[in-house]
C-alpha cells in the first residue's frame, strides 16, 4: 500500500490531485483546515485537520499518518491561500503578508523537513518497497507580478526555492522533489477574477485557450507520484496552458 499526504485537498486543486492519486491505487489522506470531515469526502479514504502555518499541526498530522500506515510514500504541499483583500503592494500589509508566506512558504517549507525526515528513518528501518517522493504545487504567480497581491508572489516564488533547496539535499537520500506550476485554474480561488481571465485568454494570452481544471495538474503529480520523471529531480512542470512560453 503506498501512502500520500495531500495537503488542502477538500476542494480545488488539491481535491483533484487527491482524487487522481486515488484512483491509481494509493491511499490518501486528505486534508483542510476544517475540524469536521468534509461530507462529499470519499469514505475509504482518511481526512485530517491541518493548518500546516502550525508547527503542532504539522507534527499531529505525521504522527497520525505513522500510527495508522506505518510509512509515508509522498507528501503533496497544496495547502495555499491568497490574500483576504488584494491591495496595491504600496498597501499590502503586514499582518496579509504573514498570513500569506506563513501558510503558503514557511508552511511548505517546513512539511517539506519534516516529512523527509520521516522518509528517512524509514528506509532505515527496511521499509518495503521505499520509494518516497515530495511535490510542491507553486504557481505561475513565482514568476509573474500581480502587484495587487505581492504577498502571494512572494510566497510562490519562494516555494520555486524551497523545492530547490529540498531537491539538491534529497536526491542523495533517494528522494525526488518537484514542483509544478498552475496557471489559471478554475477553481474558488480564481472566482472572483473569473470574468478577467476569460476575457485575457479569449484575447489570446495562453496558446492553450481555456482555463485549466484541477485534472491538468493532478496528472503532472500523477507522473511524480509513479517515479515517471525521477531523474528529472527538482524540476518544474507548468501547468499553465502555455503561459510561460515566450512569443512574439
Amino acid at each position: 500500500m503506498r501512502v500520500a499526504f495531500v495537503t488542502g485537498s477538500s476542494r480545488g486543486i488539491g481535491r483533484g490531485i487527491a482524487d487522481l492519486l486515488r484512483q491509481h491505487g494509493w491511499q490518501v489522506v486528505y486534508s483542510g483546515t476544517r475540524q469536521e470531515r468534509p461530507e462529499n469526502l470519499p469514505e475509504d479514504q482518511d481526512y485530517l485537520p491541518c493548518d500546516i502555518s502550525r508547527k503542532e499541526d504539522r507534527q499531529a498530522a505525521l504522527s497520525y499518518i505513522v500510527s495508522q500506515y506505518g510509512r509515508i510514500d509522498l507528501l503533496v504541499n497544496n495547502a495555499g491561500v491568497a490574500p483576504l483583500e488584494r491591495r496595491d503592494i504600496l498597501e499590502m500589509t503586514e499582518e496579509s503578508f504573514d498570513r500569506v508566506t506563513g501558510i503558503n512558504l514557511k508552511g511548505t517549507l517546513f512539511m517539506c523537513q519534516l516529512f523527509a525526515g520521516e522518509m528517512i528513518k524509514e528506509r532505515e528501518k527496511g521499509v518495503p518497497q521505499w520509494s518516497p517522493r515530495i511535490v510542491n504545487i507553486g504557481s505561475m504567480s513565482a514568476y509573474t507580478s500581480s502587484t495587487s497581491r505581492g504577498e502571494y508572489c512572494i510566497s510562490k516564488a519562494g516555494v520555486g526555492m524551497v523545492t530547490k533547496l529540498f531537491a539538491d539535499r534529497l536526491a542523495a537520500e533517494g528522494i525526488p522533489v518537484f514542483e509544478v506550476r498552475p496557471g489559471i485554474i478554475d477553481t474558488d480561488m480564481t472566482k472572483v477574477v473569473h470574468g478577467k481571465y476569460e476575457r485575457l485568454i479569449s484575447e489570446g494570452l495562453l496558446p492553450v485557450k481555456r482555463f485549466g481544471a484541477p485534472e491538468d495538474v493532478a496528472k503532472m503529480v500523477l507522473a511524480c507520484a509513479e517515479g515517471l520523471l525521477d531523474y528529472s529531480a527538482g524540476q518544474v512542470l507548468d501547468a499553465d496552458g502555455g503561459f510561460s512560453l515566450r512569443r512574439l
